[in-house]
């Protein structure tokens, strides 16, 4: 159990995505005057809390077993498709939700004006997506420098 406690990886990466995930509420504060506490355990926006992670885990393998060590680049490389997927397949998600919650809006008041007429749709209101999904590159990059911080600091602790 001490093992647990000691490993330094596993905690830089731990304290990187809860830096990340706290960071995003008072940045959303000064652009929007309003606390979204909800933030805290969302995904998507600034900094990125999965590139934070796994920067963090790879910077702390690199320290702990050296950079070349066949454990940093299998860290390394489970990286870079992290922080690749954040900014690309799960952005372009989200852009796709933006799509379809436009078309759910559309549809829902198509429904709204169905209830004026002596036809009743069966059809429910369609809920919308969570638009939030993944990255802008600069958020990637943000939450990639914070994760190498937060473990460079981290490691004279252990």
């Amino acid at each position: 159990m001490a093992d647990f406690f000691e490993n330094f990886p596993l905690w830089a990466a731990l304290l990187a995505i809860g830096i990340a995930q706290f960071i995003k509420i008072p940045l959303h504060f000064f652009a929007t005057k309003t606390w979204q506490w909800s933030l805290l355990m969302s995904t998507g926006g600034m900094p990125s809390s999965h590139s934070s992670a796994v920067t963090a885990l790879s910077t702390a393998v690199g320290l702990r077993e050296g950079f070349g060590s066949n454990m940093f680049a299998i860290s390394a490389i489970l990286g870079v498709i992290v922080m690749f997927d954040a900014a690309g397949v799960r952005r372009h998600a989200g852009m796709q939700a933006v799509v379809l919650n436009k078309l759910v809006d559309e549809f829902n008041h198509l429904l709204e004006g169905m209830k004026s007429l002596k036809v009743r749709p069966n059809q429910e209101k369609a809920k919308k997506l969570k638009e939030l999904l993944g990255h802008q590159p600069i958020e990637v990059l943000i939450g990639g420098w914070l994760g190498i911080m937060i473990a460079l600091l981290l490691h004279p602790f252990f």
